[in-house]
């Protein structure tokens, strides 16, 4: 069941400048899809309405949606926590040369993916150069006070594994991300997160292409640990696709599931119906893939769900 609502994810389109394997977006640079400034208003308006602790932008990536900064700015006024997830190659990419400093002149928490502190392991998973390209746009983060003590500017790094098994202990792995990432290149952060990779998607037809969904399926199964119940991400958080569309889940939403589908009878539910709503009590829709978010430690949008 779900509790008080404590985060409104937003997917503000598909469109993104890398096509990573793992992505359960299926996002690309092909991708058209950007959600409309009339949705996001709605989407500030709801915000506003029901006072979510956060309000977590993501993609594709979120900055090519022409109104990302309108929101950030708005969003940021009304005095809401922000997190911008970000590949950290858009900041290489033409227009976006002042976004690092944007970001931190709003207070934004950087949410960024760098599923490796390897550069063979990330441009085997997000392409050719982008370990190089990320390392650069972490020192531009750096450089505006991302990762400096004391400087309030949070940066979080997300490891997702290579292949077809459970990401390791997140704290054993922070200690290894921070002495490389340092070491090596002088970069900064606040935390490590690690997620596990859902078989849905890209990864799940990477599975089925080496024949591997059943086993990854059953270690996912075997590894389920009750006590991540407690803790999952979809009792308190509620993902906007980008035509303005509720689901439990980002994991959902990129399936087509409705927010509390059996609730709802399985139909589609739009933001601007939820306006006046508590979802306290309300249902989750749940499926095979859910295993994912409780097997071993656990993983959610905020990383292991357990030490």
């Amino acid at each position: 069941m779900r509790e008080a609502l404590s985060t409104v994810q937003v997917n503000l389109g598909y469109r993104c400048n890398q096509a990573c394997t793992h992505c359960h977006v299926e996002a690309g640079p092909a991708r058209t899809e950007q959600m409309s400034r009339t949705t996001i208003d709605l989407v500030l308006a709801y915000a506003l309405r029901h006072r979510p602790a956060t309000l977590d932008l993501t993609g594709g990536a979120p900055e090519l949606n022409p109104h990302f900064r309108d929101l950030v700015a708005s969003a940021r006024e009304a005095d809401l926590r922000v997190i911008d997830r970000c590949n950290l190659t858009i900041l290489e990419e033409p227009g976006q040369e002042d976004l690092a400093g944007f970001l931190a002149q709003n207070g934004v928490k950087i949410v960024a993916s760098l599923p490796c502190y390897s550069a063979s392991n990330v441009d085997a998973q997000r392409g050719r150069g982008v370990f190089d390209a990320s390392i650069r746009g972490l020192r531009q983060l750096n450089a505006a006070g991302y990762g400096t003590p004391g400087s309030g500017l949070e940066l979080d790094l997300v490891y997702n594994p290579v292949g077809a098994h459970l990401p390791p202990d997140q704290a054993g792995l922070e200690v290894t991300y921070r002495r490389e990432l340092e070491g090596a290149h002088g970069i900064r952060f606040n935390h490590l997160l690690t997620l596990t990779n859902m078989p849905i998607a890209r990864f799940r037809h990477q599975l089925e292409r080496e024949g591997k969904l059943a086993s990854y399926m059953q270690l996912l199964v075997e590894n389920f640990a009750r006590e991540n119940l407690e803790h999952l991400m979809c009792r308190s958080l509620i993902s906007i696709d980008w035509q303005g569309y509720v689901h439990d889940c980002d994991f959902n939403q990129m399936l087509g599931i409705p927010l509390g589908a059996a609730d709802n009878a399985g139909k589609r539910v739009h933001l601007e119906q939820l306006m006046t709503r508590d979802l306290r009590g309300a249902r989750v829709a749940v499926d095979s893939h859910c295993y994912g978010c409780t097997a071993g430690q656990g993983s959610s949008c905020g990383g292991a769900l357990k030490d």
